[in-house]
């Protein structure tokens, strides 16, 4: 279903609602009614909310305390796990970890990142796999074995949406849930600040931005995430703690042959603070994502040239974190040359 909101005098849309619950069962028939309903609301909006999605509330609300544990200690504390110190992309970002953005927004938010918990003799660790490889724990009661659950929730419940977009898309089964064998796939632990000092309370915390990977699952508590229309209007995405919201991704874009737009959003500072937890589902590291053949029209060349998963996010990576780009640095000569993403370049930059 689709509800509207009013907004400066203008009826704006938000995104639809959609229960998923049927994903689980063995109906067929209903499970090509939630595909259609998926597709569609992923082909107009990008973005869709879904509800009766079997992961307990409970269990969401746990990994919520295990966050604001966690970001509650001394900075000292939570700088022993500084993602800078790990070998792999894994651990605490702090506030100061800023991104090299084109725009001006006064980011303040910390996080903790994490991924497919693998073995240290995981052999695409031990190649010095940027995004691949054990995850770093901290010394929190609890922390560890919650957040693991959640995780392994979260990232079923994604194949499961993935899943239901291939049905909607007339693809093979696994055409893209086979790639998702050992993905590359992170969870965000996300703690906004509004900034001291700042009285615009529709101000941005994070600018406007797509997602580098297929899907973007995100449970959220608190107001401030908005969407970009394809017409150019920002809408705000209502909080419910029953629902998770869903973004298609830039991977996922590129694999469906523009079919589904990896839709901009951003952040704003509604909340004097802001927890969240978005758990990006993605591809494995060597896939090649080009335009599936069947979703490309006869006699068209694709839209998208292909790409390596890894190599995209490795450059999304290296943009948003300091310490990576000081890690280059280091290692090559050319020190300032920009990291662009394509599949921002419909942002506009006067957009308010």
């Amino acid at each position: 279903m689709t509800i509207t909101l009013r907004c400066h005098e203008a009826t704006l849309p938000t995104l639809p609602l959609i229960d998923v619950s049927g994903l689980f069962g063995g109906n067929p028939t209903i499970q090509r009614q939630i595909a259609e309903e998926i597709g569609n609301a992923a082909r107009v909006y990008g973005f869709f909310r879904i509800h009766r999605h079997g992961i307990d509330p409970t269990m969401i609300e746990a990994t919520y305390q295990m966050a604001a544990r966690f970001f509650a200690q001394p900075e000292a504390r939570k700088l022993a796990y500084y993602i800078g110190n790990s070998p792999n992309h894994r651990g605490y970002v702090p506030f100061s970890e800023k991104g090299d953005y084109a725009d001006e927004v006064h980011r303040n938010y910390e996080a903790f990142d994490m991924g497919l918990d693998l073995p240290a003799d995981d052999p695409d660790f031990l190649a010095g796999n940027l995004v691949l490889g054990p995850n770093v724990w901290p010394d929190l009661d609890g922390f560890r074995s919650t957040v693991s659950r959640y995780h392994a929730a979260v990232a079923e419940l994604g194949r499961r949406i993935c899943g239901a977009l291939e049905l909607y898309l007339g693809l093979p089964v696994g055409a893209i849930t086979s790639q998702m064998t050992k993905p590359i796939s992170q969870l965000r632990l996300l703690h906004y600040l509004r900034a001291a000092g700042t009285t615009d309370h529709k101000s941005v915390n994070m600018g406007a931005h797509t997602d580098y990977e297929c899907l973007t699952l995100l449970h959220t508590r608190n107001e401030g995430l908005q969407v970009l229309t394809q017409d150019d209007q920002w809408i705000d995405v209502p909080v419910d703690h029953a629902v998770f919201v869903v973004n298609i991704g830039d991977m996922l874009e590129a694999w469906t042959n523009g079919i589904l737009r990896s839709t901009p959003h951003r952040v704003t500072n509604r909340s004097p603070e802001r927890f969240s937890m978005p758990y990006f589902v993605a591809a494995n590291h060597d896939t090649l994502i080009r335009p599936f053949p069947q979703l490309v029209p006869p006699g068209t060349a694709p839209r998208y040239e292909p790409f390596q998963a890894g190599a995209h996010l490795e450059r999304m990576l290296l943009r948003d974190f300091p310490y990576l780009r000081a890690r280059r640095a280091a290692q090559i000569a050319d020190k300032s040359a920009p990291v662009h993403n394509p599949f921002e370049g419909r942002i506009r930059r006067n957009t308010p």
